[in-house]
Order: C-alpha cells, then structure tokens, then sequence
C-alpha cells in the first residue's frame, strides 16, 4: 500500500528511546513500511525531554512532541520538576500535554501529589489551548474526579491506553475525550475488544506506548510503532471495515485532537 491511501497515527510512542542510535531510523523504516506516518512522543520526566526533541529535530515530518510529568514520575521533587518541564514548554513547539495522570497500581502512597500534579498540568493545557494525554492505571475513579471538576469546554484530550468498561469510555467521551487503543485490544482475555466494538469510531484513536504493550502476536516482547498495523487491523476487523478506512478515521480524529 502506498501512504497516499493509508496513513496511521501512533498517538502515543516512546520510540524516542532510540534516539541518537542507529535503531531509530530503523523503526521508522518498520513504520514507514507498514503505513505509520505520524507519530506522537510524550515524555515522562526532565530526563526525556532531550531525546523527545533530538528524535522530533530528526523527523520533523513525522514525529511530534508533547511534555508533561508522568505520574510514577510524581515524587517529592515534582515541583521542581514541574517548574523545570513549563520552562521547556515554553521553549518548545508542542501538540498536547502529556503523559499526565494518575497511576495507583505502583505506588498509593503518591496519591496526593499526583493528584496536584494532575491539576497543575490540567491548567497549563488549557492556558496553552492544548490536549491532555492521560496517564490513568488502577486510578478511573481518582482522574474522573478531577476532570469533572475541572470539566470546561477548554478540557479535551485522550485517554492514553483506555482499558476500561463501556460505561467508562462513555463517562471519558462525555467529557470530550478521545479513546487511545492499543495493543491490549488484541488480548484475547482482556475484554476490550468487546468494549471497542460498540463505542463509534468518531471517539477512537490508535497507538502502541511502544516499548510497552505489543500487540499479539508479539505479546511479552518490545513493542515498537509499526506493530500499530496489528492494532489497526484488530479494530477494523471489530468494526468491520477496511484499514483504509479506519486509518482515514482515526488518522482524522488525531488532527482533530493535536491540531496537526
């Protein structure tokens, strides 16, 4: 297939950790190859910064950044972290703010930081008129309760990862936000294809949190951008239309999140 008629958007990827390596260029090619065109970075603390912009410098037609403070990285440093993040923002052209979030499955203690974390970065987006990419694990009911009291029509993004119930994706659309799915959609006992195949497409957008996550049939390996394809093939296979169509519309429904 040529990229006239096919274009996926991995909407979140750290490919950016093979930045400076021979390998990057090598995932790309993958990519390029199995119709991964765009692709958005999110980094996770101060350190990754730098390799998120070395590897958008390097693909500027097809890389794209947002920033934000991850929340397992949400420690006691985290306002100085987050100082240090906003002046980076500034400094930078980028498409949403993110990874942001709240993430219970590691650490419970962090809750309240994480949560004023959340908040801060909440407000930066909407300051900057930007999407939020969602970092939500063990946590719905916590990030439920600050976007809904946050809720504006300033607040919009993606549910980074979305590996929730029907009632939780309709609870996330309602509030503006797009679904990020990825390779647990490909799981056989996970459920989420069940989930994926009654929510419209309007609301979906697709993505591989490469390394992490890989899609059958490359489950317990390195996952990487262009096993999007297998991702890509499993929701139009749930919705029973062609990848090409897909891709068009999940493709858009990503312009329509980061404005690019």
């Amino acid at each position: 297939m040529s990229q006239h008629n096919v274009i996926l958007t991995d909407t979140h990827t750290h490919i950016y950790y093979h930045a400076g390596s021979p390998q990057l260029g090598e995932h790309l090619n993958r990519c390029f190859e199995q119709d991964v065109h765009r692709l958005f970075l999110p980094n996770v603390d101060v350190a990754s910064i730098a390799p998120v912009m070395e590897t958008v410098q390097a693909y500027p037609q097809h890389c794209f950044p947002m920033l934000g403070l991850h929340p397992c990285s949400v420690k006691e440093d985290y306002v100085a972290n987050l100082a240090a993040i906003e002046k980076a923002i500034q400094l930078h052209k980028i498409y949403a703010i993110g990874e942001i979030g709240i993430d219970l499955y590691w650490d419970k203690t962090t809750l309240a930081i994480q949560q004023d974390a959340f908040r801060t970065q909440i407000g930066w987006a909407k300051a900057l008129g930007l999407p939020i990419d969602i970092h939500c694990r063990e946590a719905f009911d916590e990030v439920f309760a600050i976007l809904e009291d946050l809720n504006d029509d300033k607040l919009f993004g993606i549910f980074h990862c979305f590996t929730g119930t029907l009632a939780q994706a309709q609870r996330a659309i309602d509030l503006g936000f797009k679904l990020g799915i990825g390779g647990v959609v490909t799981f056989k006992k996970a459920g989420l294809d069940t989930v994926v195949s009654q929510v419209p497409l309007e609301h979906i957008v697709l993505e591989t949190d490469a390394p992490y996550l890989a899609p059958s049939p490359f489950r317990g390996k390195e996952n990487e951008s262009s096993y999007l394809r297998y991702v890509a093939e499993k929701v139009a296979d749930l919705h029973q239309i062609s990848i090409e169509k897909l891709a068009q519309i999940t493709t858009q429904n990503s312009i329509d999140v980061f404005g690019i």
